[in-house]
């Protein structure tokens, strides 16, 4: 009896321990859910990095306008925290609880908490029409060889032109810079407009946007036959804080609410959207 006893107040106490490890998990999630300002929308961006960002409400970027639009769903202001997105990025803005949302994030990185897509886009090759090279759809054309590019060191069009033995041809462009001072796209896009380079490999939002300002018109075709070592594709998020899933359902409705005024933004800006059919999104979703 004394035995049994014993082991009842010792269940008793486990569950107390359990019941009360429970209430203080939920205190301190409400805590971190608490961490979200419902007052304003407060965004972490950098400055000046078109056509995502821009701090001049006159040139916005497409990030920008997005955030505009998840504003009004929730009917508040936006308000922004600026910061280069180089290294340190997110440790220094979301992390440091500047801000709760960092608008435009790679689905799949485990450093923040994702919402749903809101689009998927791939890499594309940027060059002149009329200069022999219409009708390209993949990095292995013969009519590529020999052939001087532009790629963004680091990224993952480098790994497959390095695997296909065609970097003693290339010029390498800085992926971490800061955009308030200096644009690598820019710099790659004038370069195929100059000659220097016959054709670049850029991110689709990017090739997008650039092939159409400063000049003449550039060709711009998605890189979606490379297969998936590396990626070419990616879906686009936004991020917030691990543990926040109720503020990440909340702009996960947002999301798919205002989805076909998300779309017309990115068409604006040139975006190449992809489907998950890999074909090209050329019109608003309903």
């Amino acid at each position: 009896m004394l035995a049994l006893r014993a082991s009842s107040i010792g269940l008793i106490v486990a569950l107390g321990v359990i019941l009360l490890g429970g209430a203080a998990a939920e205190a301190a999630e409400g805590e971190r859910v608490d961490l979200v300002n419902r007052q304003v929308l407060r965004v972490c961006a950098d400055p000046a990095n078109m056509p995502f960002s821009n701090q001049d409400p006159k040139n916005p970027g497409f990030e920008n306008k997005i955030a505009d639009i998840v504003a009004a769903e929730l009917g508040i202001p936006v308000e922004y925290t600026w910061f280069p997105q180089s290294t340190g990025f997110i440790r220094r803005t979301l992390f440091a609880k500047a801000c709760d949302v960092v608008m435009g994030y790679a689905q799949g990185d485990e450093m923040v908490l994702n919402t749903n897509h809101y689009y998927r886009s791939a890499y594309a090759l940027v060059f002149r029409k009329g200069q022999g090279l219409d009708g390209i759809s993949t990095l292995s054309d013969p009519r590529l060889l020999g052939k001087r590019l532009g790629v963004v060191a680091g990224s993952p069009p480098a790994t497959i032109i390095s695997r296909l033995g065609m970097m003693g041809n290339v010029k390498p462009y800085q992926l971490f810079v800061d955009r308030r001072y200096m644009s690598p796209s820019e710099l790659m896009v004038a370069d195929i407009r100059s000659g220097e380079i016959a054709a670049g490999v850029l991110w689709g939002p990017n090739a997008g946007y650039f092939s159409k300002r400063g000049g003449e018109e550039l060709e711009v075709v998605p890189l979606l036959k490379e297969g998936n070592s590396p990626r070419m594709t990616y879906r686009i998020t936004m991020g917030v804080r691990q543990g926040e899933d109720t503020w990440k359902h909340e702009l996960n409705e947002i999301i798919a609410k205002r989805q076909g005024d998300i779309d017309q933004v990115l068409l604006d800006y040139g975006v190449p959207i992809i489907d998950e059919q890999d074909q090209l999104i050329t019109k608003a979703r309903k």
